[in-house]
């Protein structure tokens, strides 16, 4: 990719915001070092890597690889033979301590859960725990060697002590004397050259016997150590000797531990660095809210959703783009601040991110094409010192973007053509985008030129786009709408502004009529784009209720096919357990009659065991009887049917009435509450209707009782625009027919308004008792405008 481009889309921003992610600085310089790969397997590759960090991350939080050093320069020296210092082995240490750590946040909870494509990374770490424990154990610091390094420094550093020990005692007492007191400067003891010595008045210099170390600045002190401890100083110093040599011989057999698995620490070292970088590209994922894009090689884009990056991502308006399948040039059209740019911007800098293994802010499902090369003419770069126009900026771009690109590049150009002329720049913009889509290059231009929409209307493969804009509030809403020419919606936002009438109808006049046209033409297209775009989040809020009544379906479903399992298991062990029972009795009896036929009274000893087998068999038949349904007769003729008449649909269990008599084919329309559905006569049985007093009833002349309005009545009454007094009387005479035409529950449209039709409707339902219950509608209903009644 070119250097230019990655710096005009801000690639370089993501770049940093990955670094500041990464915790080692090994991590960090692979972070700052990314750039789009072209190869579509390391692509995918790469994102895969960033799926499974970005899921460890959710499932067990994020894992620090701080102590991560580079240890290789350390590597080579004992490679050579030689031994290393305290600072290097605590180095080691903290990288075997790394790897450790990472192991131990790699483990799975469970044996069954399946291998990422981190896992072989992970199971390749060797921490060496036996190398890095004895590293603590000798060295506590990098100014500090414990004691228990070796047995010699242990020695060495308990007669430094007492030494020590004997040197204070010796010098307090000489400092408590009251004759040497009067010699001294201070009372205290202080160290010269390594060697303890006493502060002497420089007057006094003879009367303290030693060698002198030091004087003050003034001369006026003399640092002396007095004799009698000259030897004690000498057996520390030579301690001091013995203890740096001691300390090298353990350093050198430290370095001898690490030397025996350079290889191993070293590759740890890259492991730990990869992934801190990986999981760096994780942590960013989930800092973007980001989703893995799906990669192609045919120059499809389809981003769902997408958010730019570097946008406030509580403000940021999501975008939907797709190039490179119906149509490979994009033509965005809109005011100025309208979110062209960024636009632009967000399909090059998700291309950037996604071939670079990152995660992008949009949807998931969103879809990106592998392209060799991208192109950005975006921003204005006028040049003083070259004494370049911004045109001619711009044109020296253009021309060496048309030079290179192919059809496996992207090309992005904004205001393509600006800085010059209006005819020929629209002449110039029209004709450069027509040769790029003549080589099939995918290409996304913002253009302010009406030539550009006509172009882009009457042109095979290229469409218009547009970026929405409020005119009542002036503001634009960011949102990109592909398929629609943006309007420039000069005059509109003038007039709001307040500019007088006379002056925009004398601007009006001064444009072309095939201008104002299309100016027209494109007010309309976002007109019907407005309304079908309100029809299908119509259509979306229906389906998401549909999906929900489905899944609440199939919750029953399975709930009864489960009862059902269990209700037939037992009654098949109960039907078991009965007939064992039937037919240890049928055998005994049998065994009975043999033995009977041999007395002499077997006649009527078999007529008794008769009689209790009969009873058995009955009590049997009691256990195994169930009680049938009622069953119905089906065999009507059509004119068996009159409207109006009660009748159940036995497929659907439900009772209703007739509403149309029968066709040809013996199917006819039944009212069943708010349902009303076609139904054929063989799948419905006549009810005798109970006897209903109250008005609207009368008899027919078999002596059933009829409703008159059964066969018209409607499920619903619209009250608006009616005063109360009207309403409550339409109300109460339909309540009544809807009541007598067994409808179960109906819904009154009263409207929201000041809500006094609203209380009085209420008002009066309290006072049925043939009401059992109603409500607001619910969302979906009418909500608070409709109420919905049940009857008893």
């Amino acid at each position: 990719m070119n250097n230019k481009s990655l710096q005009t889309l801000e690639f370089y921003k993501i770049i940093n915001q990955l670094k500041d992610l990464a915790t080692s600085k090994s991590g960090k310089e692979l972070c700052k070092n990314l750039i789009p790969s072209t190869d579509l397997e390391e692509i995918q590759h790469a994102q895969q890597e960033t799926a499974d960090a970005l899921t460890r991350i959710f499932k067990k939080g994020s894992l620090s690889f701080s102590g991560t050093y580079d240890v290789r320069e350390s590597l080579r020296h004992l490679e050579l033979g030689g031994s290393i210092g305290i600072e290097e082995l605590l180095h080691i240490a903290a990288l075997l301590e790394a790897a450790n750590r990472a192991r131990s946040y790699s483990k799975k909870d469970r044996e069954d859960i399946k291998d990422d494509s981190l896992d072989d990374m992970f199971r390749s770490l060797k921490p060496l725990t036996p190398i890095s424990n004895e590293i603590r154990r000798c060295i506590l610091s990098e100014n500090e060697i414990s004691d228990d390094a070796s047995p010699g420094l242990k020695h060495i550093r308990r007669s430094m002590k007492l030494i020590n020990d004997r040197i204070h005692t010796q010098l307090t007492s000489m400092v408590n004397q009251s004759t040497t007191r009067t010699y001294l400067q201070d009372a205290v003891v202080t160290m010269r050259n390594g060697r303890y010595c006493l502060p002497v008045k420089a007057e006094h210099r003879s009367k303290v016997p030693g060698m002198i170390h030091d004087q003050s600045s003034t001369g006026s002190t003399i640092f002396i150590e007095p004799m009698v401890i000259v030897k004690l100083n000498n057996e520390i110093k030579e301690l001091t000797l013995k203890e740096q040599e001691e300390i090298e011989a353990v350093l050198k057999t430290l370095s001898s531990l690490v030397s025996e698995e350079i290889e191993a620490i070293e590759e740890n070292f890259h492991i730990l660095t990869s992934l801190d970088f990986i999981f760096a590209r994780g942590q960013l994922a989930k800092l973007y809210n980001g989703s893995k894009p799906i990669f192609n090689q045919h120059g499809y884009i389809r981003i769902r959703q997408g958010r730019h990056p570097l946008l406030d991502k509580h403000t940021v308006v999501p975008i939907d783009i797709h190039l490179g399948d119906e149509f490979n040039l994009l033509i965005v059209t809109g005011p100025n601040t309208g979110g062209k740019t960024v636009s632009l911007k967000t399909v090059g800098l998700f291309t950037l991110m996604g071939q670079s293994g990152l995660h992008i802010p949009a949807n998931d499902r969103s879809e990106l094409s592998v392209f060799e090369e991208i192109y950005a003419d975006i921003g204005d770069e006028q040049s003083i010192e070259q004494s370049l126009s911004t045109f001619s900026s711009h044109m020296t771009k253009i021309v060496t973007i048309l030079k290179e690109a192919n059809e496996k590049s992207l090309v992005l150009f904004d205001e393509l053509g600006a800085g010059t002329d209006p005819v020929e720049g629209a002449a110039l913009a029209t004709a450069i985008l027509s040769h790029l889509h003549n080589m099939g290059i995918r290409t996304m231009a913002t253009t302010h030129y009406s030539e550009l929409k006509v172009y882009a209307l009457s042109t095979p493969g290229v469409e218009n786009a547009c970026c929405e804009f409020d005119v009542e509030t002036l503001r634009p809403t960011y949102r990109l709408l592909i398929g629609i020419p943006g309007k420039s919606n000069a005059f509109a936002i003038s007039s709001k502004l307040g500019l007088p009438d006379f002056i925009i109808e004398s601007a009006k006049s001064k444009i072309s009529e095939e201008t104002e046209n299309l100016e027209d033409l494109i007010a309309d297209l976002e007109t019907s784009r407005t309304a079908i775009e309100n029809e299908r989040l119509e259509i979306q809020k229906y389906k998401e209720e549909i999906e929900t009544l489905k899944k609440k379906l199939e919750e029953k479903q399975e709930k009864f096919n489960s009862k059902k399992e269990t209700i037939l298991r037992e009654a098949n062990e109960k039907a078991y357990a009965i007939l064992n029972e039937a037919k240890e009795y049928a055998d005994n009896t049998i065994r009975n009659f043999n033995k009977m036929n041999q007395q002499s009274d077997a006649s009527k000893n078999m007529e008794n065991a008769r009689n209790q087998l009969r009873g058995k068999l009955s009590d049997t038949e009691k256990k195994l009887a169930y009680k049938t349904k009622q069953t119905f007769k089906k065999n009507h003729k059509p004119s068996d049917f009159k409207l109006g008449d009660s009748v159940k649909v036995l497929s659907l269990n439900l009772k209703g009435t007739v509403s149309s008599l029968p066709d040809a084919k013996g199917q006819l329309f039944v009212q069943m509450g708010i349902l009303r559905s076609c139904v054929h006569i063989s799948d419905l049985v006549i009810l005798d209707e109970p006897t209903i007093t109250g008005p609207n009833i009368q008899k027919s002349s078999s002596g059933k009782i009829k409703m008159s309005k059964s066969a018209s009545i409607s499920t619903e009454i619209n009250l608006i625009g009616k005063t109360t007094d009207e309403a409550i009387a339409l109300l109460d005479k339909y309540l009544d027919d809807a009541y007598l035409a067994h409808v179960p529950s109906v819904r009154i449209v009263h409207g929201k308004g000041t809500g006094a039709l609203r209380a009085a409707v209420h008002k009066h339902l309290k006072r049925l008792k043939y009401v059992k219950s109603f409500r607001l509608g619910a969302f979906g209903e009418g909500e608070a405008g409709v109420t919905i009644v049940e009857f008893t």
